[in-house]
């Protein structure tokens, strides 16, 4: 998820899942459309004309289209992990633990939220191993309860 609209939709709904660190949202629909129309090429002018075609861009696609797939966004707060190591490092495990339960979630958008920080004075470094299987297991967890929560 791209577009501060879609965050702010899915954020007013409550959670889906918490845990000590972590909070889950979910919205069963699709990213908005844009603002701004997208501007269209005419293929004509292009060297690929003849080419293949791809499938449309999520934004291009009807609005009838049956819904399939998961949009994520992550919100990590500044104000919970001061250092852009540790803010990078849980960004990363939370697109990890959302792909790796894809699989179990409904289709729609996700944000996955840090509500707290972790203890500095137990994870002393900023990207720590024990702080990366820490997030890990407790995104593990978050993500199995908001996928039997339907």
């Amino acid at each position: 998820m791209l577009r501060s609209a879609d965050f702010e939709r899915v954020l007013a709904q409550a959670p889906r899942s918490r845990s000590a660190h972590f909070a889950v949202h979910h919205v069963a629909a699709r990213p908005s459309l844009p603002k701004k129309p997208v501007r269209r090429v005419d293929l004509q002018e292009l060297s690929t004309a003849g080419a293949p075609t791809c499938p449309l861009p999520v934004d291009e696609l009807p609005a009838d289209a049956p819904m399939a797939g998961w949009w994520m966004g992550t919100v990590v707060p500044k104000r919970h992990a001061r250092r852009a190591v540790t803010r990078n490092l849980l960004k990363r495990q939370m697109r990890e633990a959302m792909s790796a339960h894809a699989g179990a979630l409904p289709a729609g958008l996700w944000v996955l939220r840090l509500k707290a920080p972790f203890d500095v004075r137990q994870f002393t470094s900023p990207a720590s191993a024990p702080l990366r299987s820490c997030a890990r297991a407790e995104l593990s967890v978050l993500l199995q309860r908001a996928a039997q929560a339907r």
